[in-house]
């Protein structure tokens, strides 16, 4: 076996591969960006070696930085986790003609895969069922017009060297077929310096099933079943889960077949994904195949018991596979939520900054439930505008989905992050959502059921009970410790500007006993929380609940799941003086272009004096690898200008100002 790995790689990935190699005995290089020199990979690896400057085009991307530190260390093999070279198939030649062991497929795979056009044509070949349309290569847009009449609309755009939802249209008629075609060559060509551009049907109220596959240098292929990862916002996935709820039996061992076909035909020698889409009435149609390690590969691995880097490591290095189709088995059911630096109730905008704190839930098994926290970063740590955006992949497993669902929701509660934007009270949304408990999931899920963009979700019944519960007994707790118990048995608990009454009194073993006007009795338990904490822990009517919690000067600031909210505890005649208390009216910025985020200024192309029209660009910030053009929403002559090219922005921040 070999003896060191370098890791081309960074972030969660490096640390989940280093994981596996400690557990085999195989010591590890990290390469690193100056951006990732304090990073937790760097930490655990045996070795570190610094490649270049943060941008990724001048360290993580430069195959020769990487085959350099390779020579340095005496490394025998490259793992490249996902995304940068993952996927190039000049780099894993290079290393196979430089003597050093790729842990990924070999190079005519990744190639003949990586060419979403050939591709297709390849799976036809191998008996995998392709979706209706037109494979070769269309040069103009009436062209376009004429075969998407003959496929029939809607008709799906594609680069054909596209990738992260990079160049794709959708064309419902004529006229959107000749405007998205002219578009969509334009933005392949600027994103890959490739304009070749296909159609294919558009699958209505579609899914995206994939399946893991994983084979040798000895001929031999297996499937380890399929992930469900329809819930996706502007084509990145959010939550992945392995099994799919839509598919049964007949069709998994079908959509597993043709995955292995498709990777015999190729000669797959390692970890693989065959993704297809699929129609609610469980129709499908080969998409692409990823010749790498997916990023949601823990579900599987939570469902199969496979370590998948691990049998990436023992292929690379020769072995057989230890198993056959038939020795694999599905255990249960898991589920992937994405940790992002976003802020959601922002529009998801990226948030970089430093993570002020981080709090994980304990991992392994929790009872009805386990968890697994795949994170490369640390409490202190910077998220950096250079990179991806993630913080951790967040798993539960369950014995059944609902078990799955449930443990996910509690993970998410018990995960507490600030100093920056995350998406944390999104993902627990989803997870109450009775549309996602019932598995009606499609692609469009997101943009259905959050329509109008997420501004939280309203407390249900059962929340409140938390709010006031929480509330009341951080209130008390700080009361004794301040020396100055009140006594209290009868208090308001506002929740916003909601008043409820609640009693309250103590039972023989010093419980808190609740009693809220027309709601009944609660009961609070094994209270885990002291001044300074940001996460209360107790037990409500013996079940177990975090809430995210903040002091404020008349009260808390409590966030549960999705809902969040100001609590106050008041004595009944303070709450009346409350109730009497004008609205704040809110500071009018309708003068003023704010930075929707932290970044940097690439350009504000105005000046003081300028008339500038509705519509015309006022500031370009970039932020997570991403420009973004912040446009007058009125006419107006610029006021002042609040920075200049170059300089750092904090959200907010206002750029312009119009008189």
């Amino acid at each position: 076996m070999f003896s060191k790995i370098l890791i081309a790689n960074r972030g969660e990935i490096a640390v989940r591969i280093i994981k596996t190699c400690r557990k085999m005995g195989i010591k590890t290089v990290q390469v690193y960006s100056e951006a990732d020199a304090g990073s937790l990979a760097v930490e655990m690896a045996d070795e570190a070696v610094l490649i270049g400057p943060a941008p990724a085009a001048q360290s993580y991307l430069l195959a020769d930085k990487i085959v350099e530190a390779v020579r340095q260390t005496g490394a025998q093999a490259v793992h490249p986790g996902f995304g940068f070279l993952s996927e190039n198939a000049g780099f894993a030649r290079r290393l196979r003609d430089e003597g050093i062991a790729f842990i990924g497929p070999n190079p005519e795979a990744i190639e003949a895969m990586g060419d979403k056009i050939s591709s297709k044509k390849l799976a036809a070949e191998a008996g995998v069922s392709t979706v209706p349309g037109h494979m070769g290569l269309i040069e103009t847009p009436d062209e376009a017009v004429r075969i998407a009449n003959e496929i029939g609309y809607p008709i799906m755009i594609k680069a054909s060297a596209g990738g992260g939802g990079k160049g794709i249209r959708v064309a419902h008629s004529d006229a959107d077929m000749a405007e998205g075609f002219a578009a969509v060559k334009a933005e392949a060509l600027n994103a890959f310096g490739d304009d070749r551009v296909f159609l294919e049907k558009f699958i209505i109220d579609p899914r995206h099933i994939e399946i893991q596959v994983l084979g040798d240098k000895h001929g031999h292929v297996v499937h380890l079943f399929e992930r469900e990862c329809s819930i996706q916002r502007r084509n990145q996935k959010v939550i992945e889960e392995a099994p799919s709820p839509l598919l049964d039996e007949a069709t998994r061992a079908a959509m597993g077949a043709q995955a292995v076909a498709l990777a015999q035909a190729v000669n797959y020698d390692s970890a693989g994904t065959v993704e297809f889409v699929a129609g609610q009435d469980k129709s499908f149609y080969f998409l692409e195949m990823n010749t790498r390690l997916q990023v949601e590969h823990p579900v599987t691995e939570l469902i199969t018991g496979v370590d998948l880097v691990e049998q990436m490591i023992r292929s690379a290095w020769g072995e057989t596979l230890a198993f056959e189709q038939k020795d694999l088995k599905i255990d249960g059911w898991a589920i992937e939520s994405r940790i992002y630096a976003e802020d959601p109730y922002r529009g998801f905008l990226p948030s970089i900054g430093r993570l002020v704190r981080y709090e994980q839930p304990e991992e392994g098994d929790q009872g009805d439930y386990t968890v697994r926290n795949d994170s490369g970063v640390r409490e202190g740590d910077e998220i950096s505008m250079f990179y991806d955006p993630m913080i951790a992949k967040l798993c539960a497993w369950g014995e059944t989905r609902e078990a799955a669902v449930e443990g996910m929701a509690r993970a998410l509660e018990d995960t507490h992050l600030s100093g920056l934007g995350h998406n944390v009270p999104f993902l627990a949304a989803v997870m109450d959502q009775d549309r996602f408990k019932s598995g009606n999931l499609s692609t469009s899920y997101i943009k259905d059921e959050f329509p109008d963009g997420f501004n939280g979700l309203r407390p249900t019944q059962d929340q409140e009970r938390v709010l006031i519960a929480s509330a009341l007994a951080m209130h008390e707790v700080i009361a004794e410790q301040d020396g100055d118990p009140s006594e209290r048995t009868d208090w308001i608990v506002m929740i916003d500007k909601t008043p409820h009454g609640v009693g309250l009194s103590y039972d023989e073993d010093e419980e808190m006993i609740l009693t809220l006007t027309g709601g009944g009795d609660i009961r609070l338990s094994d209270i885990d929380w002291r001044p300074g904490l940001a996460q209360f822990k107790a037990e409500l009517d013996g079940e177990a609940f975090t809430a995210e919690v903040k002091r404020i000067a008349d009260g808390f600031d409590i966030r549960h799941r999705a809902a969040k909210a100001r609590v106050r505890v008041l004595r009944p005649h303070v709450a009346e003086l409350y109730a009497r208390l004008p609205e704040k009216v809110a500071a009018d910025t309708s003068k003023m272009v704010l930075s929707p985020m932290p970044g940097l200024v690439v350009s504000i192309p105005v000046v003081v004096g300028q008339e500038v029209k509705t519509g015309e660009t006022v500031a370009i910030i970039e932020a997570m690898k991403m420009q973004n053009i912040l446009k007058a929403e009125r006419d107006g002559v610029v006021k002042a200008v609040g920075a200049k090219d170059g300089d750092p922005v904090a959200a907010d921040d206002v750029l312009v100002e119009f008189g």
